[in-house]
């Protein structure tokens, strides 16, 4: 009896104690987003949990957020996905980051699919003046992040116009100054598209010259390879040449939107995926991204003709259309080009507006009568050429798809879907058929992503790293966007968050531009190196 009274007076005394005591405060944060399924970018399984965001950091990944932190905004994510938002790593999003429309500016294209960061000056078209890039968007604002490369094409092109010709000693300092100054801006590296003219111009040892330049300073070359097909040298002896370039560089390489591209070629991912993992096996850092549609986005110019009939540009173009007996040899060339694309009716165009748009090349000259090589020599004459090509075979799609060292990306320009829905479209057709995890889908839009690129401090949720959050709900994450109907915002982000702020909340635009350029810490010999990093 007197040891109950005791505990029923010392629990009478601490409850005293505690009702007198006052609770302890609260941290302060802007953003909790509560009760979530957590990918946080790496190959960590996913848990239930929280995030909680302050100013443009990650203060806190774990349970009971609520429990330490208050917030001025509470998310609830029960029943959806939260990750880091999605990275891609090759993009042309120049109608809308160059836009004079605000709301364009904030690429819904991109937001509404969950991604955050954007590189650009893919395909060897990137400016090497950083700072003037930094200095537009920092005026106008964007929605996103952007990260850039030096583009091999825009140096070459400025210091030799559309020309088929080696470049002079004198001519190649040039270009090498260009791109080093690039990269003392904080470009990510160097990027190619040799399958472009005047690009293809250039010898492969042109190119190591010059992209040692960005190697010297710790970036990477990301390429659009010469040949995806069998164009020129091949898709197996581009991919050898991507690596010598790399090799002998010095650099890691990066392949933009690797693929088996025709008919020649279908059934040669296996071997692709050997070459590159011998290189690796050899020391060799060589990494790829890879849109997940059957068709790719290009031009009847740059599908069809072949690569000397555009030596000098446009007007030298034309002209060579105007004589009978260069026409005839083009005519050949295309027929041959056409072939290995899988014929007229695998290319579909695309300009809205023009009146063959949603047709087939096919299509377009059995309503004109004639030949679907000349159809197409209508198209490019009129200017207006840009299509979708069906040329891709799914199983080598898939092959490269569950390579632990490719990544998505959109590839995302004008008249293709991919511009709207590639995330989404990943996700459906790859996730939710079964071919790789949910898990796999989000470390390879994240994380890995950011550790190929190098980006500090992103592509991952953990405390002190930049908020970058997309919330999705996996029962309404789908693409709306077609090849007939390529400009269709996808559905099911509820919220995304860019440097800590809210570019989606609710599913709907909050109108707040909070991207930013990300630079690139150059190493090596800079005059004044870059202060503001990613």
């Amino acid at each position: 009896m007197r040891s109950a009274i005791l505990r029923a007076c010392c629990l009478a005394a601490v409850i005293g104690a505690s009702a007198g005591t006052p609770a302890l405060a609260k941290e302060r944060s802007d953003v909790i987003i509560a009760n979530g399924t957590v990918h946080d970018g790496s190959d960590a399984a996913s848990r239930l949990g929280d995030v909680v965001i302050r100013g443009d950091r990650i203060l806190y990944v774990g349970s009971n957020a609520r429990e330490k932190y208050s917030a001025d905004k509470i998310v609830d994510a029960t029943g959806k996905i939260v990750a880091p938002g999605f990275i891609d790593p090759h993009t042309h999003p120049d109608e809308f980051i160059r836009s004079n429309d605000p709301a364009q500016r904030l690429t819904p294209a991109w937001l509404f699919q969950g991604a955050t960061t954007l590189m650009i000056g893919v395909d060897g078209y990137g400016t090497p003046d950083i700072d003037a890039e930094d200095a537009r968007i920092k005026k106008d604002g964007v929605g996103v992040n952007l990260g850039s490369y030096v583009g091999f094409g825009r140096v070459r092109q400025s210091v030799l116009k559309q020309d088929a010709r080696v470049p002079t000693a004198q001519e190649l300092q040039q270009m090498k100054s260009m791109v080093a100054d690039g990269m003392c801006q904080g470009a990510f590296g160097l990027s190619t598209g040799l399958f472009y003219a005047p690009q293809s111009f250039a010898k492969t040892e042109e190119v190591i010259e010059v992209a040692r330049e960005a190697a010297t300073r710790g970036g990477i070359y990301d390429t659009h390879q010469r040949d995806e097909s069998s164009y020129s040298i091949g898709l197996l002896g581009s991919t050898r040449e991507v690596l010598r370039i790399g090799r002998e560089a010095g650099m890691p390489v990066h392949f933009g939107h690797i693929k088996a591209l025709g008919v020649d070629v279908h059934g040669e991912a296996d071997d692709v995926i050997k070459l590159i993992e011998e290189a690796r096996a050899a020391g060799q850092v060589v990494t790829a991204d890879q849109y997940p549609w059957l068709a790719s986005g290009t031009g009847l110019s740059a599908s069809l003709l072949p690569r000397w009939a555009v030596d000098g540009g446009r007007p030298a173009l034309l002209k060579r259309l105007d004589d009978k007996e260069t026409l005839q040899k083009i005519r050949t060339e295309m027929r041959e080009n056409l072939r290995r694309r899988g014929g007229p009716d695998s290319l579909v165009l695309t300009v809205a507006g023009s009146p063959w748009h949603g047709k087939k090349l096919g299509e377009v000259a059995r309503e004109r009568g004639e030949d679907p090589i000349d159809a197409a020599l209508f198209v490019i004459r009129d200017g207006r050429d840009s299509a979708v090509s069906f040329n891709m075979d799914n199983a080598d799609v898939i092959r490269f798809m569950r390579q632990p060292w490719v990544v998505t990306s959109s590839d995302g320009s004008s008249g293709h879907p991919r511009q709207f829905a590639t995330f989404p479209q990943k996700y459906r057709e790859y996730v939710q058929k079964g071919v790789i995890t949910l898990g796999e889908f989000i470390r390879s839009s994240t994380g890995r992503t950011a550790d190929i690129l190098s980006l500090k401090a992103r592509g991952y949720l953990r405390e002190g790293y930049f908020a970058d959050v997309v919330v999705f709900d996996p029962k309404q994450y789908a693409p709306k966007a077609d090849y007939l109907h390529p400009r269709e915002l996808s559905v099911g982000v509820t919220q995304l968050l860019v440097n800590g702020q809210l570019a989606i909340d609710g599913g709907k635009l909050t109108g707040v531009a909070a991207g930013k350029l990300l630079r690139h810490e150059p190493k090596g010999s800079c005059p004044q190196k870059v202060s503001s990093l990613n």
